[in-house]
């Protein structure tokens, strides 16, 4: 078998699968998103080559700007979010009574399809009938607010349930980091006198750094290029105070049959992913690996 897998081209017949995949499902996309953002296309019909025309128009298009910004507000509302993922996480993995059942209850908003939520919060959020808005009106508040119908706080409404869908993903990740952290330094620390906060603090969260970096990366590349929930909840409205990089690509590509403008968004969302992919990464960097 040593044998066998020493030779390159064996290797390269294992790896060509996945390489072809990876080709035939981002690379090729990639490349046609680019190539339709120089045309003018309804998607259905004949193509018309104009160039940067597209890209031109996205750079000085102040929807588009709108939305950016709606989606980097996302990605600072998931990241903070994180800090109370790991939090939770923590008293989780302190080995608190009936922490396996509430691991179980905070993995149930990612067994539910994007669809569903959006419609349970929709519930939640309703003006007159709505669970929120009974609690407020419970504790005194006479006018209560019309959550996802108001432009100054439907983008921030979204976030909540948005966060939740995700609280379970992030909770787990954190959990198995913190469980794969040696009992011995542990206990070593508790022997020198060290309480429970300075175990999280200074040796817990530490030794779990890179996995806190993979997190912020996933929550910010996630961030920028959500749809479905902010989709089927606002659709971008009210007046576009909600609307995102990818809701309003699918606007213009599919309701309005501008499929090249479409394909120039999807690439503009693209170039915006890989910018702040890097911008992350070089913010996370550091020069140690934590050992133990």
């Amino acid at each position: 078998m040593k044998h066998v897998m020493s030779q390159k081209y064996i290797i390269a017949l294992y790896t060509l699968p996945a390489l072809l995949l990876i080709l035939i499902l981002i690379y090729i996309p990639v490349v046609l998103s680019g190539y339709y953002g120089l045309m003018d296309w309804n998607g259905i019909g004949e193509m018309e080559f104009i160039g940067l025309e597209n890209y031109v128009t996205l750079i000085q298009d102040k929807v588009f700007w709108t939305s950016t910004w709606h989606s980097f507000l996302l990605a600072i509302f998931s990241t903070l979010s994180l800090l109370l993922y790991m939090g939770v996480s923590l008293i989780l993995a302190s080995k608190i009574k009936g922490s396996d059942i509430l691991r179980k209850i905070y993995l149930i908003p990612m067994l539910l399809s994007s669809v569903a939520i959006a419609q349970l919060w929709m519930k939640i959020f309703d003006p007159t009938n709505g669970m929120l808005n009974k609690l407020l009106e419970l504790f005194g508040v006479e006018n209560t607010p019309i959550w996802l119908a108001d432009p100054n706080i439907a983008l921030y409404a979204i976030f909540i349930p948005i966060i939740w869908q995700y609280a379970g993903f992030y909770i787990l990740i954190y959990y198995a980091a913190l469980k794969n952290v040696p009992d011995e330094i542990i206990e070593a620390a508790k022997i020198d006198g060290a309480s429970p906060l300075q175990i999280a603090l200074r040796i817990k969260l530490p030794l779990i750094s890179n996995v806190f970096k993979i997190t912020i990366m996933l929550a910010v590349v996630g961030s920028l290029k959500y749809f479905d929930l902010i989709y089927v909840m606002t659709g971008g409205g009210p007046n576009g105070a909600s609307e995102v990089i990818a809701s309003y690509m699918y606007k213009e590509a599919f309701k309005l049959n501008n499929f090249g403008y479409g394909s120039a968004i999807g690439f503009g969302l693209l170039v915006i992913c890989l910018v702040m992919t890097w911008v992350t990464s070089r913010l996370t960097k550091t020069n140690e690996d934590v050992q133990y």
